[in-house]
């Protein structure tokens, strides 16, 4: 049976193809690894790839950090072997006769994991803290080795293959995922949606946990758009019709859309907080002098602050701020940027009852999954700060209300919850980082059963503290090397993994390393096409824009009173 350059034989399982020797090393800076000259050349082994390696007493499960050609003696740089277009055959022998004496390929491979000899089992599989001794033979990985070191169980969420191993499978415990702060990073159109989309499935369909989802740009509620492909995808509404609940900010660009929500969010004048502007005070482009006013003029004003602030006219606010002795110019700033705000249209009076806060909480005690769309709104940062930011601290106060409860034996844990934010740079900057809800919930560790899922392109503008409280980090390719080492921050072997980081393929390929998976490893995330459909549960032949399952009024009254019963 043929196999490929990892020794891959099409089933699932692998020959033992051994790739070279070790030659040297150190646990902190990786071991060298030189390749066999007969089998395997350095075009066959890409950064990321894994490895297994046969110590005496251990076994090593190890990942390629870099590749390089190396001479014993440096006259073969200096005086190659010539190759003449007319001599290409002599020039081949004689290379080849050079090549793996004098000259070879090596491998900078990082150990992992270790098992006793006998091949990786999980209950013995554990962080490596020694090193093989030198001349110990290098294999390529095989799929029993990645099931044994990622301890893949049955029902585990496939995610993609790893590096050089297209028919295998990584597979995660999504439980473990969520179960402390997630950060999703990469440059735009690396491919860091559908991965986010596809992690969020993985929640719905095999998890305890619910999730809130601020789609920004309308891509996970009920359908998302291919542009590589110029297609578009089913969101988390399709493939799980009874169990996600869609909101939106916009309703008239919901129906533009073709989509009917289940409900419509306005937020109330009377629920915004001036801790809430303070937030807004970069995408305001608001002086601290001028964010710090609101809290003066909330004082004045009682509850219904902002509504009677925005409602004043020019002198007007030159009264106010002789009465409550603010500086004119910061009030007036402030007045102006927040006049903007009567366009949105989601703003009004009051909140009302299901469709704010309230219903949202509602919702997720029910066990379903909730997608706010913003529509138009997701286009402007200070409105999509806003919501997210107000809807999040209400929905975490009620988290912390009732976990206290139930520790002190009055009433039942709330529901583990994931709370899922886009761009999350502009809610983590170091500056207000301290100041936004998401940055109390990412120190928290899940104390009162929340954690984050955070997306974005730009992880260098998130505050380091938020950073290094993530559990597992997914990154796909990023352009910017302060990108990189923020994405590192904190991680074991950094110097090893930002040159796998650097090495990631423009689209589809993410290197992940943290809380949920043993060893970093560098995954081709699946499709995101019919298969995937069929494996949440979704026939893959249902067309876009058909409500799955539902074919008569009865069944599709009854999934309306599930999500909305009579009180």
């Amino acid at each position: 049976m043929v196999t490929d350059a990892f020794g891959n034989n099409g089933s699932g399982r692998t020959a033992e193809h051994r790739l070279g020797l070790v030659v040297g090393g150190s646990l902190s800076r990786g071991l060298d690894v030189r390749l066999d000259a007969s089998d395997t050349g350095t075009e066959d082994v890409p950064v990321g790839s894994f490895v297994t390696i046969q110590g005496r007493r251990q076994r090593y499960f190890a990942v390629v950090t870099d590749v390089e050609l190396r001479t014993v003696d440096d006259g073969v740089r200096h005086f190659p072997p010539a190759v003449t277009p007319g001599d290409i055959a002599d020039s081949s022998l004689l290379s080849e006769v050079i090549a793996g004496t004098v000259a070879y390929g090596q491998l900078s491979v990082m150990p992992g994991m270790a098992s006793s000899v006998g091949g990786p089992e999980p209950e013995t599989a554990e962080q490596a803290k020694t090193i093989p001794e030198h001349f110990a033979p290098v294999y390529a990985a095989s799929q029993a080795d990645i099931d044994a070191v990622f301890r893949a169980r049955e029902g585990d969420f496939a995610l993609g293959s790893p590096q050089g191993m297209e028919t295998s499978q990584v597979r995660l415990d999504l439980a473990a995922l969520a179960n402390r702060s997630v950060g999703v990073f990469g440059a735009s159109g690396t491919g860091k949606t559908f991965l986010a989309r596809m992690l969020l499935a993985g929640l719905v369909k095999q998890t305890e946990f619910v999730s809130l989802v601020f789609d920004m740009e309308s891509e996970y509620g009920w359908q998302g758009q291919d542009n590589d492909r110029g297609r578009q995808v089913k969101g988390l509404k399709q493939l799980f019709p009874a169990r996600v609940v869609t909101f939106t900010l916009d309703e008239a660009s919901s129906r533009r859309r073709g989509v009917t929500p289940d409900g419509v969010v306005r937020i109330g004048y009377d629920e915004v907080e001036p801790a809430d502007i303070e937030v807004l005070r970069d995408s305001l482009n608001l002086s601290e002098v001028a964010a710090g006013t609101s809290w003066n003029v909330a004082r004045h004003y009682k509850s219904n602050w902002l509504r009677e602030f925005v409602a004043l006219s020019a002198a007007d606010v030159g009264d106010l701020a002789s009465e409550i002795g603010v500086n004119l110019s910061a009030l007036q700033t402030l007045h102006r940027r927040l006049l903007s705000w009567e366009r949105f249209g989601f703003l009004s009076d009051s909140g009302h009852g299901n469709t704010s806060a309230g219903g949202i909480i509602e919702q997720l005690e029910r066990g379903n999954h909730v997608v706010l769309e913003f529509g138009q709104y997701g286009r402007n940062t200070a409105a999509y700060v806003l919501v997210s930011n107000l809807l999040t601290r209400r929905i975490h106060e009620t988290w912390v209300r009732r976990k206290e409860s139930a520790d002190g034996g009055h009433g039942e844990e709330p529901r583990p919850l994931v709370i899922f934010v886009e761009e999350a740079h502009k809610f983590l900057t170091p500056d207000i980082a301290s100041q936004t809800i998401f940055g109390t919930i990412a120190r928290e560790l899940r104390k009162y059963n929340v954690t984050l899922m955070i997306v974005d392109q730009r992880p260098s503008g998130i505050d380091s503290e938020v950073m290094s409280q993530l559990g597992t980090r997914l990154s796909c390719a990023l352009n910017d090397d302060r990108d990189m080492n923020a994405v590192l921050m904190g991680a074991r072997d950094t110097g090893q993994l930002r040159n796998v980081l650097a090495r990631l393929d423009g689209k589809q390929q993410a290197l992940v390393f943290g809380h949920a998976v043993p060893m970093p490893v560098v995954v081709r995330p699946r499709d995101y096409d019919e298969t995937f459909y069929a494996e949440m549960g979704s026939p893959a032949g249902t067309a876009l824009g058909t409500v799955l399952a539902e074919s008569d009024a009865e069944r599709i009254q009854r999934e309306i009173d599930e999500l909305f019963p009579a009180e």
